[in-house]
């Protein structure tokens, strides 16, 4: 194989672990230390592989297998990560001829070779050189990739929040405004009521004065004193002097109004961050089905493997070691020993119920306890509002209706959302993870049907 073609050969696995998520070239890492994975190849060594990059990855197992054998044990191992679609890409382009010039040093002694040869070598290393640029190239495009899909994430979210934030100033401000304009009218109808009466009373008065110009203007004296005697002595007697129309305090409800807008700005705040933090781990979601092998015989699974209710009735089914005997539990299909990965079950109108996730080894036959000593990390729902983690009462503000539950494996943690709310229910951390984990259902008991609603495992949009 010519220089030239091992460069391509070379790029070509780069280009395929490029392809790989974190979680994947972790293990592709881990599995590739192991010894005959490919039998005749042996496994390389663990403190090479640690800091290796993808880059870095291919040279080591080009320099440990050359190029046929570094093909041969990457396809390997793409099938035991399950990553079909580069197994068929990778034989696809391996296979495919390629119009290259074979060069072929050949050191010679006369002046002509030696000049050759050295020609050869600068080639060669400009070559080197092209193909450095050419992986950084493809480095920076995928850098640049993941900073815009970064971007774009930020750029929603950001909308999101502002949007929220503008219609909470904009109500508040609505709100305000009615407030204000509310105690203007009042204070506006408390004048044009003392208006009235004071018009009123001056009419009164007006009235008063004209009688008395009148008698006062009769010059016989007994018509005078009659018309004295029959004038209506009743006048006004209020005192408007204590009376006044105080201006409404519009300050404290503007001081209000900001106030509230700050709290409820808080709360939104709270909530937007724990919903944008809950939509990043929603990108580790992983398809999880229910593994029909190791439920208890009490167990209905749906035929897609993604529901499970308790039946009431035990069914006849091999006592195999994976299977739960006597506690009404499940397994997932799928194991996970690296990375992270998040899963969504929906809960809704149960009375009862366990999520989470255990270790490889758990004893599953006869009683169970589920705690982290026993190598269950679970929350769970019983009696319909009493929610526990390893016996431990949980607070909970409100029953959720979708669980999520992510898991880091690397820093040990498992974590339980309210998906809607996008509260966290519980969190299990300073875990030892050193084996696969498993995700964990249990549906509950029957109890003559008020509990027969099953666990559904929801599609993660």
């Amino acid at each position: 194989m010519s220089l030239q073609e091992t460069i391509m050969a070379k790029l070509e696995l780069w280009k395929t672990l490029q392809d790989l998520k974190d979680e994947e070239f972790v293990k592709f890492k881990w599995i590739l230390a192991q010894e005959n994975i490919v039998k005749g190849f042996p496994g390389i060594p663990v403190a090479k592989l640690e800091k290796a990059e993808r880059e870095g990855t291919v040279d080591l197992m080009v320099q440990k297998y050359h190029h046929d054998g570094a093909l041969e044990i990457t396809l390997k191992i793409l099938e035991n990560i399950s990553r079909n679609d580069l197994v068929h890409s990778l034989q696809k382009s391996s296979s495919e001829p390629k119009d290259l010039k074979s060069i072929v040093p050949v050191p010679l002694r006369s002046d002509y070779g030696r000049k050759k040869a050295k020609l050869g070598e600068t080639k060669a290393e400009i070559e080197r050189l092209i193909q450095e640029r050419q992986m950084k190239i493809l480095e920076i495009q995928r850098s640049e990739e993941l900073s815009s899909e970064s971007a774009h994430r930020h750029i929603t979210d950001s909308q999101q929040v502002f949007t929220v934030l503008q219609q909470l100033v904009e109500t508040t401000l609505t709100n305000m405004v009615a407030e204000i304009e509310e105690k203007r009218k009042t204070a506006k109808k408390q004048a044009e009521g003392f208006i009235r009466e004071l018009e009123k009373e001056i009419s009164d008065l007006t009235k008063i004065i004209t009688e008395l110009e009148q008698v006062s203007s009769i010059e016989n004296q007994l018509d005078f004193l009659k018309s004295f005697a029959n004038l209506n002595g009743a006048r006004p007697t209020k005192n408007w002097t204590e009376v006044s129309v105080t201006p409404p305090s519009y300050g404290i409800s503007v001081g209000s109004s900001v106030n509230q807008l700050e709290e409820n700005i808080r709360r939104e705040k709270e909530k937007l961050i724990a919903k944008a933090k809950l939509n990043r781990l929603r990108q580790f979601a992983r398809d999880v089905t229910l593994d029909p092998d190791t439920a208890s015989p009490h167990l209905i699974l749906s035929d897609d493997g993604k529901q499970v209710y308790c039946g009431g009735v035990r069914r006849n089914l091999p006592d195999n070691p994976e299977r739960f005997n006597t506690a009404i539990n499940v397994l997932g299909k799928q194991s996970f020993s690296s990375g992270r990965f998040y899963y969504e079950v929906d809960v809704k109108q149960k009375t009862s119920w366990d999520l989470g996730v255990v270790k490889e080894s758990i004893n599953r036959k006869g009683s169970i306890i589920l705690s982290p000593k026993n190598g269950y990390w679970t929350i769970g729902l019983k009696n319909g509002d009493k929610y526990i983690a390893s016996a431990c009462c949980l607070s909970v503000n409100c029953q959720p209706k979708k669980v999520g539950v992510f898991v880091d494996y690397e820093k040990g943690s498992v974590s339980f959302y309210d998906v809607d709310s996008a509260d966290i229910i519980h969190c299990f951390t300073d875990c030892s993870f050193t084996e696969k984990l498993y995700p964990f259902f249990s549906p509950g008991l029957h109890h003559g049907g008020k509990n027969s609603t099953p666990l559904i495992i929801s599609p993660v949009f």
